[in-house]
């Protein structure tokens, strides 16, 4: 991430004492969630034990319903990585999904408009045209080989906290994330992945009574690659937050 420090730090003279770390923190956060993005090429590097360590522990920090922190996460890395990308592409080839979790049935209306626009500024990046299906089906198998990510970390909940188990483990993908990104270490969420919890559960040996919720793949971003390029956008907040008065 950029060094934005000495901004900070000028942000702080021109406060009054009692708001200025206030503010300076809350200009910092802001940041962050504004900088981060979906990464889909990345370098063969490992991240280092202690970075991943301390990305770990913050995500940790996730609020939960009635603290039950209801996520287990399983981390792959060297290797191993390498396999499951091989077991599951291999897997995907002749075998249905087979999701834990429902998948949405269909995207309509605002939701549909949002859904196609991410896709076609992915596939514009790359300079794949709309009618190219079978440029995009390459692109969409990327998903199982975790676009070359050296790590994944598949999130899982316990099976008998219900829809509100999910719930939490967003959450927590999203603190995890963010906290990668802060230590300059880039990430995507996936679903794609979850598509296939059997085998995931299988290679992985995850107990039964945990459900594969999704992964989240991380790394150091290959920033010259032109998939890299794009960033998707976000909703005026109006449109999220209905405001009621009395």
């Amino acid at each position: 991430m950029p060094d934005t420090s000495k901004g900070q730090e000028r942000l702080a003279d021109a406060l009054p004492p009692s708001r200025s770390q206030e503010t300076v923190l809350s200009v910092g956060f802001r940041r962050l969630l504004d900088e981060r993005w979906s990464c889909r090429a990345y370098l063969p590097d490992q991240v280092p034990d202690d970075v991943i360590a301390e990305m770990f522990a913050t995500a940790q920090r996730t609020a939960s319903w009635c603290n039950t922190q209801p996520w287990q996460v399983y981390l792959t890395k060297g290797e191993a990585t390498r396999r499951f990308a091989v077991s599951l592409a291999e897997h995907a080839r002749s075998r249905r999904p087979a999701p834990d979790l429902t998948m949405p049935g269909e995207y309509r209306g605002v939701y549909k408009e949002r859904r196609r626009g991410a896709g076609f500024a992915l596939y514009a990046a790359l300079g794949i045209g709309r009618d190219d299906q079978e440029a995009r089906g390459k692109q969409q198998l990327r998903n199982l080989d975790f676009f070359g990510a050296p790590h994944v970390a598949v999130i899982t909940t316990d099976s008998d906290q219900g829809v509100y188990g999910a719930v939490d483990c967003g959450a927590y993908v999203a603190n995890l994330v963010n906290a990668a990104s802060s230590l300059g270490i880039a990430s995507i969420p996936q679903a794609a992945v979850a598509m296939y919890s059997d085998h995931v559960r299988e290679h992985l040996r995850i107990p039964p009574d945990r459900l594969v919720v999704c992964v989240v793949s991380f790394g150091y971003a290959d920033t010259a690659h032109p998939v890299n390029q794009f960033r998707t956008t976000r909703a005026d907040v109006r449109e999220a937050v209905t405001v009621v008065e009395r």
